[in-house]
């Protein structure tokens, strides 16, 4: 659907060739299929969106040369947990022939202004923009992104979080790092929220980035 028109969809095939040929590199690929999707750096409602690749993040190392460690892609993020689709599924049948109500199975979308801030709070121009959302103030130390495995573990059980991922996971370690040691807080654990915590497998960005 999002490629109806002849040109566009001449488009899509020639860059699906030129991947499947080695010429372009999954990045390249991705980067050149969210153009395509009009999605743009220069509009965080419609910042490009890169998937959750791999689905281990509490191991000590990891084969990637083993499936097991590697995301269902063929399913959305929403329904990869099925006990949580299952959820959806019921919710969106009680819905259906209520009034005023239009149906829907997922309540809120993989990519938003919200979601790209979320994760990128630790650069600039992301942190003014989040403070800005949050009506001058960070947001409550214990819903900041400060842990990757958490992260992955809300988006695969939380109703209300079904995030994918801004490029910068695959490409800027420094989004990781609290470099500006900007004030986070201190979560209700006593944990300070700093520079966000890696999977195991992870000495630092630059190898989480790389991996």
């Amino acid at each position: 659907a999002l490629f109806g028109a002849s040109a566009e969809a001449d488009e899509l095939e020639k860059l699906r060739l030129a991947w499947s040929a080695g010429a372009l590199s999954n990045f390249e690929y991705l980067m050149q299929l969210n153009t395509l999707a009009s999605r743009t750096y220069s509009d965080l409602s419609q910042y490009p969106v890169f998937p959750w690749v791999l689905c281990d993040y509490t191991s000590a190392s990891l084969d990637l040369s083993n499936p097991a460690v590697y995301r269902d892609l063929s399913k959305p993020i929403g329904a990869l947990n099925p006990s949580r689709l299952q959820k959806f599924l019921s919710r969106a049948e009680a819905i259906r022939d209520m009034p005023d109500m239009p149906y829907f199975l997922y309540g809120t979308h993989y990519s938003n202004l919200g979601a790209v801030t979320s994760f990128l709070l630790r650069l600039e121009p992301f942190t003014s923009i989040h403070v800005d959302l949050q009506s001058g103030s960070f947001d409550s130390p214990d819903r900041l992104f400060h842990s990757i495995p958490l992260a992955w573990k809300a988006v695969n059980s939380n109703m209300a979080d079904l995030k994918e991922l801004p490029p910068e996971f695959y490409c800027c370690p420094d989004f990781l790092s609290n470099s500006n040691e900007l004030p986070l807080g201190q979560m209700q654990s006593g944990a300070i929220v700093d520079d966000v915590v890696l999977p195991v497998w992870a000495a630092s960005p630059e190898e989480f980035i790389r991996t």
